[in-house]
């Protein structure tokens, strides 16, 4: 796709980033702990991404070999043999599949510590482990999810903007996570801009990308078919266009989004700007799944995470076996490597 491929991690690994990165706790009654001992299994052999989990080292050192450190730096000497834990304690037991929110403040306590660590240069990125927003907001959490609190701990609020990143394929939704019919009041050409700016500047900056390749969709039904089906295109949707191309950003569209997802069209462009959040993540998560990454751009630090969520119908204590897919968080956790190896300038 474009310059290559989409694969997250396809080249991370192999570049190894200097600084490790750190893994949150996520919601400890998840799939979190799980997925931080069998990511470690996968990735400890020389080479391979190093990551600390920022979690309650009590909820796997009967699985795992287990290092409690101090400073951030200190994972990269252990990890080859045991899981490093920058230890944030959980305040009630930890019953798998049985969240509580009077763990919320041991999961807000992770994020804010692994964020600091990333504003301060020490960790090459931060992957997030998922969360129950419905248990952070019994806890008085005042945000919606991970990526609004992130950007308030980076004093970048209302700046973030996601993209999903899978093998097959890079989505970048305009408006996110509202009602289809405030999606369809809140689109304006200055958003789609300065969402694609964003978009523009990330693939240069963190995937290496020299002259990136917007595809830009339409809204309604074949684009619009010239105003018969919609004039959001011509009114809202093109002028973007025009702006982009002005300041050389070579984009296309706007697109039918019926077709500019099928395998024949996917190669010739390099993300795909969409008008809202199905547009995007239907595509991508029909294509794969397993692997897709979210990543959240417009901070002045890198975060990726696993594309799915707690999984407490399948959480279980951490033993021997997995019941959880690692695909996704071994993804993520690649594609931060890889995206913290450009920014070191090794890429």
């Amino acid at each position: 796709m474009g310059t290559g491929d989409c694969s997250p991690g396809r080249r991370g690994l192999t570049m190894g980033a200097a600084l490790p990165l750190a893994l949150t706790l996520g919601d400890p009654a998840g799939i979190g702990p799980q997925l931080a001992v069998e990511a470690w299994r996968r990735l400890r052999q020389p080479g391979e991404g190093t990551f600390f989990w920022v979690g309650d080292p009590r909820l796997v050192e009967d699985a795992v070999p287990v290092t409690r450190i101090r400073e951030p730096e200190e994972a990269g000497g252990v990890f080859a043999s045991s899981l490093p834990v920058l230890p944030v304690f959980c305040e009630a037991e930890v019953i798998p599949g049985q969240p509580d929110s009077r763990n919320a403040a041991a999961t807000i306590t992770s994020i804010r510590l692994a964020v600091g660590y990333a504003l301060a240069g020490r960790v090459g990125g931060v992957v997030t482990n998922p969360i129950a927003k419905h248990i952070l907001a019994a806890a008085g959490f005042p945000y919606p999810g991970h990526t609004e609190f992130l950007a308030a701990l980076c004093d970048r609020p209302g700046e973030e903007i996601m993209m999903l990143v899978s093998p097959q394929l890079r989505v970048v939704p305009v408006t996110v996570h509202v009602a289809l019919r405030r999606a369809l009041d809140t689109l304006t050409t200055d958003r789609i801009v300065s969402v694609a700016e964003t978009a523009n500047a990330a693939l240069k900056r963190d995937f290496g990308i020299a002259a990136p390749r917007l595809a830009i969709a339409g809204l309604n039904p074949h684009a619009g078919e010239h105003g018969m089906m919609g004039r959001e295109e011509g009114t809202i949707i093109q002028p973007a266009i025009d702006r982009l191309r002005a300041q050389g950003i070579d984009c296309q569209g706007p697109l039918p989004p019926d077709t500019m997802f099928s395998v024949n069209a996917r190669p010739n462009y390099d993300v795909a700007i969409c008008m809202y959040h199905d547009q995007a993540l239907i595509p991508l998560k029909t294509l794969d799944m397993a692997e897709g990454v979210n990543v959240t751009l417009g901070l002045p630090i890198i975060r990726t995470s696993p594309d799915h969520g707690t999984a407490f119908d399948i959480a279980g204590p951490v033993t021997d076996t997995c019941r959880a897919d690692v695909s996704s968080l071994l993804a993520a956790i690649r594609l931060a490597s890889e995206m913290s190896a450009y920014r070191e300038g090794k890429g």
